[in-house]
């Protein structure tokens, strides 16, 4: 797995535990869609909906506020072909 790719797992493995600030330190020097995307989730997790909204726009998203958290991150694992 490339740097990238580890990093992104690892950021949303934070993410599950709980830890954003940690996931926020994987993804904030990223720079691609799937990336932002986490970096949006993060901030959302955070409670900084106004910040995740520009991560989620920058990568060309919205923010479902019908989807939860957990239902995303597992939509990400899959994605980048993350096991459980």
């Amino acid at each position: 797995m490339n740097t990238r790719a580890s990093q992104l797992a690892e950021a949303i493995e934070r993410l599950l535990a709980n830890d954003w600030h940690t996931a926020h330190g994987l993804v904030q020097e990223l720079d691609d869609p799937i990336a932002w995307r986490v970096h949006g989730l993060v901030h959302r997790v955070e409670g900084d909906l106004a910040n995740a909204r520009y991560w989620y726009d920058k990568a060309g998203l919205t923010i479902d506020d019908a989807r939860s958290v957990e239902d995303e991150i597992s939509e990400l694992r899959e994605h980048l072909k993350l096991g459980d």
